[in-house]
């Protein structure tokens, strides 16, 4: 930012207020005396672990309705020097505020282009609009095309409009949600909740790019992420929040990530699990894939096969779209797929997921919401849920076994046994899972695999919308429970770092097959290599000659 852009904010009323903000849900005191001001242009970056109040400040400011069907919140908000109170989103929509959610709200079988406009269409009269009102316009398409594009292009990425959203890569649907606010003429403040959670590097330093010029044109931002690197590069201020109220709020010129981590979590932090040496070579082949292709939109995964041995943990990276979330959705039957895999010797059939679940591998999806949870529903009944399906877990046999009821104790114990270990913040084993912040919402995604007890297990962006203090937890918890347990776990990541920090071999996938295969302590560049489809021997030896 230059020192001109810094004056002239320091200079201008404030475009946002929010004073002496508090709010409890059921008693649970989650925001405490929340005071900040937003200059216009100025990009404001928010980082808490998760629960520390971030996601419900915004919710105050867009007027959610779960802010006021929950008793409202105390204190003012102030914008461009008026008060306001917003009864429901579109209120704060209609003054300016736009806001991406952590979790997509797009219209699968929409384009681009109609879900960025939608209830916002151009239309054109009609002779037979004209005579029976204008409910029977017809949609300008080629307007919406223009203004959707127009959208698209203040984010410099390559995304057709009309594009379907089913057959987007999980970037692109991130990029849709951003381009649906940047087309409204009105837009003052843009507040993005996690947008690079889902973004490569390469699709995370796109968004960056743009936010800096949205900036530059006087739109300012509230960016909310647990990349705390990005957060130093492209925030003009950071405010850090812990445990409802803030604990900082700096400039970011000249701060660290241990700086930051510190303030967030109240103490000094890591991501690093300690490396071990662990000769897979030793171990018998426990899960076998050969050939597999599996159709996943977005995901492209044409021919891989691989072996994998008891009691190691394998990663799978690579690009977007490239494969790597389509292996374990494939191999665990949610998604059509061919090929063969053997577990312990024995053939499973694909596309049967329950045959999976039988066999004793278990599976933790990187769609927490469509896939991992109940959400309106407990959680001791989300953990304890597929071990009693599958299993008979938790149960009591009544009349000599014809009829099963319920063991809450047993569920009860399980609940509060994992609640404990990985540290979920909740009011009580029996809070409803749509209450909870999405990396506590992971959390109980891994606990729900942790009580199958499974012999294998996928687990797919473990830490996705995690904070760096939970990150290491959960890390920590998956080399333990492998250790303790001798669970063989299969992770999938988007980033190379936290995979090199946990696993013992990583297999890069690339364009639908297994690139090649290296120890974790191989170079980050041998692995960059992989992903751009280059053999890392065989680029040294050029190298050499050259």
């Amino acid at each position: 930012m230059t020192d001109e852009g810094n004056c002239m904010k320091a200079n201008s009323a404030p475009l946002l207020e929010m004073r002496n903000i508090s709010k409890d849900f059921f008693g649970n005191k989650v925001l405490t005396d929340v005071n900040f001001s937003l200059q216009p242009g100025e990009i404001l970056g928010l980082v808490g672990e998760n629960g520390a109040g971030k996601t419900t400040l915004m919710k105050i400011l867009f007027g959610m309705e779960e802010i006021h069907e929950t008793g409202g919140y105390g204190g003012d908000v102030v914008l461009g020097g008026n008060m306001v109170h917003y009864q429901t989103p579109f209120d704060a929509l209609a003054d300016g505020i736009g806001m991406v959610h952590q979790e997509f709200s797009l219209l699968p079988d929409f384009s681009a282009s109609e879900n960025i406009l939608l209830n916002r269409e151009p239309k054109t009269a009609t002779l037979v609009s004209e005579v029976f009102g204008d409910r029977l316009d017809t949609i300008d398409r080629k307007t919406m095309h223009t203004k959707s594009a127009s959208a698209i292009a203040k984010l410099g990425v390559d995304l057709d409009p009309e594009m379907l959203v089913s057959e987007m890569p999980v970037g692109y649907k991130q990029f849709t949600e951003i381009a649906r606010e940047l087309s409204k003429a009105e837009i003052k403040l843009l507040v993005l909740d996690e947008p690079t959670a889902v973004l490569t590097e390469r699709e995370a330093d796109i968004l960056l790019s743009a936010m800096r010029n949205l900036a530059k044109e006087g739109i300012a931002i509230i960016f909310i992420s647990h990349r705390l690197q990005e957060i130093i590069d492209v925030c003009d201020t950071v405010m850090v929040m812990r445990d409802g109220m803030i604990i900082k709020n700096a400039p970011s010129q000249g701060l660290t990530i241990p700086e930051i981590a510190k303030w967030m979590v109240g103490r000094d932090v890591g991501t690093k699990v300690a490396h071990r040496d662990f000769d897979f070579t030793a171990q018998p082949v426990i899960l076998s894939i050969e050939n597999l292709w599996v159709d996943m939109p977005g995901e492209t995964v044409k021919d891989v096969s691989i072996d994998i041995h008891k009691g190691e943990i394998l990663g799978f990276g690579g690009l977007a779209g490239q494969g790597k979330l389509g292996v374990p959705n494939g191999a665990m039957g949610l998604f059509p797929a061919g090929g063969s895999i053997t577990f312990e010797g024995v053939p499973i059939e694909l596309n049967q997921p329950r045959k999976f679940l039988d066999a004793g591998m278990a599976f933790v999806s990187e769609d927490r919401r469509g896939v991992g949870l109940l959400l309106d529903e407990p959680l001791d009944w989300n953990i304890s849920f597929t071990a009693m399906q599958v299993q008979d877990k938790y149960l009591r046999k009544l009349l000599g076994g014809l009829i099963n009821w319920r063991n809450e104790k047993e569920i009860e114990e399980v609940a509060k046994k994992y609640i404990k270990s990985l540290e979920i913040k909740c009011t009580s084993y029996r809070q409803l899972a749509k209450e909870l912040s999405g990396g506590n919402q992971q959390k109980v995604c891994l606990a729900k695999a942790f009580a199958v007890e499974p012999k294998l297990l996928f687990v797919s962006e473990p830490t996705r919308g995690i904070d760096i203090g939970a990150k290491s937890l959960v890390l920590q918890v998956l080399r333990d429970y492998n250790e303790r347990m001798g669970v063989t776990i299969v992770m999938i990541s988007s980033e190379l770092e936290e995979l090199r920090s946990i696993c013992d071999r990583i297999a890069i996938v690339t364009d639908g097959r297994i690139a090649g295969i290296l120890p974790s302590t191989a170079e980050s560049a041998d692995f960059g290599l992989l992903m751009v489809g280059k053999n890392p021997e065989e680029h040294k030896a050029g190298g050499l000659n050259d």
